[in-house]
């Protein structure tokens, strides 16, 4: 059914076809000294400059319009390494919300964010689905889909070709003095350090865990008064190790984005204080 918006639009468009001719047809020469196949010669060319720009206004016009319609990502070269496109895994969009949670029973003994105040569960949540969108920009796209996990605030699964890959991401109050995580000194372990804005020490590491033949990747540094760590873990049932590296880590952990996230969270904690055992 056509509708009068319809009728408007179409209204519009003749009028910005009709006003692009004649400015354009506007400065060609007069024609009023011009007789017998001259006139003709003229008014063809007259009217294939009408026809050309009439033809580019409409393809102008319709590219904006159908520009409202054009998803994120839409036309992204990136996977082929077109220049200045950057390959990372696309976020979710603001239509389709994050994706579903993952949910995990806690074992015996064990509380989950179910068992928090509901204003207060709501708030780790909204938390959550933000590190989600983060996360899924920012990681490479080797991690796959980011999915937050229902049993704490911290927990985070990437899910790529089957294989889930768990993530760590945690903001947590500290005392001071709180012991520095510096990469550990261990065979087969790669260490990273860089400066992030701010001149925020951080130290990344991929090292091997469990039987030696995987690896997890982590990076560790202080905002303010809390304690931030992130870490990717293998895929222990096809020892498949984390797919990113400490480097890609510390390149992560620069963005303002993700910086963004750690500033909210220190400023508003969303995990318990970390308090040292005294010795002895």
């Amino acid at each position: 059914m056509v509708t009068h918006e319809d009728h408007t639009d179409d209204r519009a468009a003749a009028l910005l076809v009709r006003d692009a001719m004649d400015r354009a047809t506007a400065e060609l020469p007069a024609m009023t000294d011009l007789v017998g196949p001259a006139r003709a010669q003229g008014l063809r060319r007259r009217a294939r400059v009408r026809a050309a720009i009439g033809g580019a206004v409409l393809a102008v016009a319709g590219l904006g319009l159908a520009g409202a319609f054009v998803l994120p990502g839409d036309g992204d070269k990136g996977a082929t390494g077109s220049p200045g496109v950057i390959d990372v895994a696309a976020p979710p969009t603001t239509s389709s919300g994050p994706p579903p949670p993952i949910h995990l029973e806690p074992s015996p003994g064990e509380s989950s964010m179910a068992d928090l105040p509901p204003a207060e569960r709501a708030r780790q949540e909204n938390f959550q689905n933000q590190a989600v969108g983060v996360l899924q920009q920012l990681l490479p796209p080797s991690v796959g889909t980011v999915q937050r996990i229902d049993l704490n605030v911290r927990h985070y699964q990437g899910t790529k070709d089957g294989k889930a890959f768990h993530i760590l991401f945690s903001v947590r109050p500290s005392e001071p003095g709180t012991a520095h995580q510096a990469c550990r000194n261990i065979k087969g372990t790669v260490c990273s350090k860089a400066t992030l804005p701010g001149g925020i020490e951080a130290d990344a590491w991929t090292s091997p865990i469990n039987n030696g033949n995987v690896t997890e990747s982590r990076v560790w540094f202080r905002y303010g008064t809390s304690s931030v760590s992130l870490s990717v873990g293998p895929h222990d049932a096809s020892n498949t190790s984390a797919p990113v590296t400490a480097q890609q880590l510390l390149d992560l952990a620069k963005s303002t984005a993700f910086l963004d996230l750690v500033k909210a969270a220190d400023r508003d904690p969303v995990e318990e204080m970390q308090r040292t055992a005294p010795a002895g």
